[in-house]
């Protein structure tokens, strides 16, 4: 214990966690000729530093993301040197995370969480060197108060958040952006538009989901589903495809041999239980699913499912994006008897394609969700029909193109694009085969001639 006639020899005990107030003996560092209000002074600003540190974050085990480093800080719990190498994908790009299967659990230093906290245990420690004796109690109490001050506020998420880094509390939907980007830059998808921009607002508006947020979205290639995944990633995190909290797989690339599906089960779950617990409004985009491995996808479903937490972990905030070519058959089918027997295609209703749809691709073997628990279950929220683009939805493509490049509209230009694009049926010749894909290249070639 100390007393005012001992100077004390140093800190006693050890800090908790980041993000809570020093938890040893009560050290009001007393300096030999100072008078007690001094103490309040001292004692004020420290606990004042230590409030502004818990309110810009908690406990390591529910930090947001913003406290955590790069994905090298992401670690499996027992994990070694030897163990099997694990696949992370963050914002667009891989790199690879030692460890196997089990829980993962973060070992890096929280660098900005407990600022005011150790800021305040150094000035504390001041006091103790002989040369603060010399200098005015009262200046210096309040000095210390206002550095603690200072240094809790700017640890505060709000100030640095979008400043200073990206944070997970950025993911917040602009619905009145999203609305306008769909309206503007996606052409022929009335049913996409509608259901995405409706599912989209109810979850995240939503402060009690009951489960993840997952939408299949299907149809040719060229109709627009790595687009709109584009555009809805750019309306939750401002940096879009390249935030930290949006990861795209891409079946492919990141699982390419069939002899290690029970493998990429084990690395897939501890990439999303990870990403999940760094951020709960983590973004997942599956590409091709339609080349993704049987079995596979369904390594995801207890993230998915009913559950209120997994070990711990929340995932329902979470959104999974699935992209696949697979049913691009049976939109097309459904799409041409409207056609043929004279409806609109702004006709077509979510329903008249949707159970077609869902049914189609469980009992696709090259679908991705064949046989799928993912359907059985019911855990895909929208199954989302991609329409085949007609030759009008590929003039618009071309006109967006030639103003992205800070050109004026031309229609002859348009006309000469458009024309070169190849369409189905053979005989009537509606459907773009390719989509708007190869707009661009065709567009470099028509203004070289």
């Amino acid at each position: 214990m100390f007393s005012a006639n001992r100077a004390p020899r140093g800190l006693q005990g050890t800090p908790t966690a980041p993000g809570t107030c020093y938890q040893g003996p009560f050290l009001p560092v007393i300096m030999p000729g100072l008078v007690q209000p001094f103490h309040v002074v001292v004692w004020a600003g420290f606990v004042s530093g230590c409030v502004s540190t818990l309110l810009g974050g908690g406990n390591p085990s529910d930090a947001p993301a913003h406290y955590i480093s790069p994905a090298s800080c992401l670690v499996p719990a027992g994990s070694d040197p030897s163990a099997p190498e694990a696949i992370i994908v963050r914002g667009g790009r891989s790199s690879l995370l030692q460890g196997g299967s089990s829980a993962a659990r973060f070992r890096c230093p929280l660098s900005l969480n407990g600022l005011a906290m150790a800021s305040g245990l150094w000035l504390l420690l001041l006091f103790a060197l002989p040369s603060a004796r010399a200098l005015e109690p009262l200046s210096m109490g309040l000095a210390i108060a206002a550095a603690s001050a200072l240094t809790g506020f700017l640890s505060y998420p709000r100030f640095y958040c979008g400043r200073f880094t990206e944070c997970c509390e950025e993911g917040v939907l602009n619905s009145t952006a999203l609305q306008h980007a769909l309206e503007q830059k996606l052409f022929g998808q009335h049913l996409a538009k509608k259901v995405i921009l409706k599912a989209l607002k109810g979850f995240m508006n939503n402060q009690d989901t009951k489960k993840a947020l997952t939408l299949s979205l299907h149809g040719w290639t060229g109709t627009g589903k790595n687009f709109i995944s584009k555009i809805i990633a750019e309306n939750i995190y401002p940096q879009g495809l390249n935030s930290k909290f949006v990861h795209i797989f891409v079946s492919a690339m990141h699982f390419p041999h069939d002899n290690q599906v029970p493998k990429y089960k084990d690395q897939l779950q501890m990439w999303i239980r990870g990403n999940v617990s760094a951020c709960p409004r983590s973004v997942f985009i599956f590409d091709e699913m339609d080349k993704l491995h049987p079995g596979l996808i369904d390594a995801i479903k207890p993230f998915l499912d009913y559950y209120d937490e997994i070990d711990g972990v929340s995932y329902r905030k979470a959104i999974f994006i699935f992209l696949s070519n697979a049913g691009g058959d049976l939109i097309t089918k459904v799409a041409l008897d409207f056609w043929k027997k004279g409806k609109q295609r702004e006709e077509l209703q979510l329903k008249d394609v949707e159970s077609i749809l869902s049914v189609g691709v469980f009992n696709n073997k090259n679908s991705g969700l064949w046989h799928s628990s993912l359907i059985d279950k019911n855990l895909i929220d929208f199954f989302v029909p991609f329409l085949p683009l007609e030759y009008r939805h590929v003039k618009k493509c071309v006109a967006v193109e030639i103003q992205s490049r800070g050109f004026e509209l031309d229609e002859d230009l348009i006309t000469r694009v458009a024309d070169e694009m190849t369409y189905f049926p053979k005989e009537e010749k509606i459907y773009s085969d390719k989509g708007c894909k190869t707009v661009s290249a065709k567009l470099d070639l028509s203004m070289e001639l």
